[in-house]
């Protein structure tokens, strides 16, 4: 097998060995190693033929389909720069995105190519909009480059180069894009691959949006080892379980929402979960009674992993045979350090068992955000540490157990409570299909505890069994003050629930 230094290689390698074999299956199209890499070369010459030269950054504003994966690596075996972008974004916050960036080229759907369209006025960087299906006027059809016969650029990548640009939530303020180096993208994905044991044997189902960092590991992973995608364009319970019957899966991936949907639904109970291997979860904290209840219906054991943005994807995670650790996110991947800094002094190690923040250096960790030096130095010390913003601590086996987001923190009558503790328990009451926790203003406390509760179907509750429910596990300060029950959460594209979105989802 040739060594693989950029995700841009990684389909020719596998053609090599596995050529004929399905690697992507999407409900419009089933595509061999060969047609993924046959096509993704026809982008990369028709790319560079239109003028986007090596290192510029081409951005991808879409859903799930095989024309995204066939861009992605189109875009890298140019030479330019993939920014993948969240399809949940307004024009507006893409407007942001593409000037911040410099974007020479914007890869879309028909559907929101007019919205592109609208805002090249204001974007003299951007010189060409393709639509997947049919384009409208002004834009290149995907069908149009894929009948370039022109030669690929051999375009033989430096590790250390920008690979992918991905922008952070901007839940802080403007987006940031973290600027990951081909060494970075590509170590995440074969160490995740081989800390999860993937052969060539597995098939994949998963809903994860391509542009996160988590989706982009699952699906090149699986590439890297040989195995084969089932990739579904949006998140559905039922059609979930379907495919994995359908395509006697041995892995199903994806964040805690989306297997407390699944435990919710009425499939589950005629569902064949039987082909199921492992499964992997990360993105958001996850209760113990839905790892307990999946894996009691799968029979397949559920790996947690940690990870975002600013390390390429995943930072921290178990090793398919090592003993359980449930509600760990395990531990760093091979070759990255991670520690738990004390709140107070970050230079120190947060004792064992103690809350502190969770940093982690290494070959994984970005470059830098891209023309934000200030934001660079704040994220990552002088000694490479990349601060992470999640409270973590260590158990005794350097086991790591996430707390929660340092932002989400509810700070209440000057104590601070931990929405996903909370979470962990009211999760554990057979009514509550989901359950999110925010913070409510309160003019004597400060800050209030405020639970989201989405009901098991046919399943009641009272506000007052709830909050009973929690002060049995939680102590007096850590309980929540109220409960909403609400149809459904917000969540991002990647099916995290956002926790500061809970109100104004409420009130509207």
């Amino acid at each position: 097998m040739e060594d693989v230094v950029s995700p841009g290689g990684i389909l020719r390698s596998a053609v090599a060995r596995h050529g004929g074999k399905a690697a992507l299956v999407t409900a419009a199209r089933t595509m061999t190693f060969q047609q993924l890499d046959a096509e993704s070369d026809r982008i990369a010459a028709a790319l560079a033929i239109r003028g986007v030269r090596p290192g510029q950054p081409v951005s991808v504003y879409a859903q799930n389909s095989w024309q995204w994966v066939v861009t992605y690596h189109g875009i890298l075996k140019a030479g330019a720069v993939v920014n993948p972008v969240n399809v949940m974004l307004t024009p507006e916050e893409l407007a942001y995105i593409l000037r911040d960036c410099g974007a020479a080229a914007v890869f879309t759907s028909s559907e929101q190519a007019a919205d592109v369209l609208a805002l090249t006025q204001d974007l003299p960087d951007l010189g060409m909009i393709v639509a997947f299906d049919d384009p409208p006027q002004g834009a290149v059809g995907f069908a149009e480059l894929l009948a370039c016969d022109g030669p690929v650029p051999a375009f033989a990548p430096d590790p250390a180069a920008p690979c992918t640009i991905g922008y952070t939530s901007g839940t802080t303020g403007r987006p940031k894009g973290a600027v990951q180096s081909h060494q970075a993208v590509m170590l995440n994905c074969a160490l995740t691959a081989t800390m999860h044991g993937r052969t060539s044997m597995d098939v994949v189902v998963t809903a994860l949006p391509a542009p996160h960092v988590y989706g982009n590991v699952v699906i090149n992973g699986a590439f890297l080892a040989g195995g084969t995608v089932v990739l579904m364009e949006r998140f559905n319970p039922a059609e979930s379980l379907r495919l994995i019957r359908e395509h006697s899966a041995t892995m199903f991936e994806g964040v805690p929402a989306m297997y407390a949907m699944l435990l919710a639904d009425e499939a589950l109970e005629r569902a064949d979960l039987s082909s199921l291997t492992r499964c992997t979860v990360g993105g958001q904290t996850i209760p113990l009674s839905t790892i307990e209840r999946w894996q009691a219906r799968s029979g397949a054991p559920l790996i947690e992993l940690w990870g975002m943005t600013e390390v390429s994807g995943i930072g921290t995670t178990h090793a398919l045979h090592a003993p359980a650790v449930p509600g760990s996110i395990g531990v760093a991947l091979p070759g990255v350090e991670v520690r738990v800094a004390d709140l107070s002094d970050a230079t120190r190690d947060a004792p064992r068992g103690e809350p502190g923040e969770l940093v982690l250096r290494g070959p994984i960790v970005m470059l830098g955000y891209h023309g934000n030096p200030k934001a660079t130095a704040e994220t990552i010390d002088p000694d490479g540490w990349l601060h992470s913003g999640d409270i973590a601590f260590m158990n005794e086996t350097g086991h790591l157990f996430i707390v929660d987001r340092r932002k989400d923190m509810i700070i209440t009558g000057g104590y601070n409570v931990y929405p996903a503790e909370i979470e962990r328990v009211l999760a554990a009451h057979p009514a509550v299909a989901m359950v999110g926790v925010g913070s409510v203003p309160d003019p004597i406390k400060g800050e209030l505890a405020c639970a989201y509760v989405v009901t098991v179907a046919g399943a009641h509750a009272t506000e007052e069994d709830l909050l009973a429910f929690a002060g049995r596990s939680l102590a007096a300060y850590k309980r929540p003050r109220m409960v909403r029950f609400v149809d459904d959460l917000p969540k991002t594209s990647s099916g995290k629930i956002m926790r500061r979105e809970l109100i104004k989802s409420f009130e509207s």
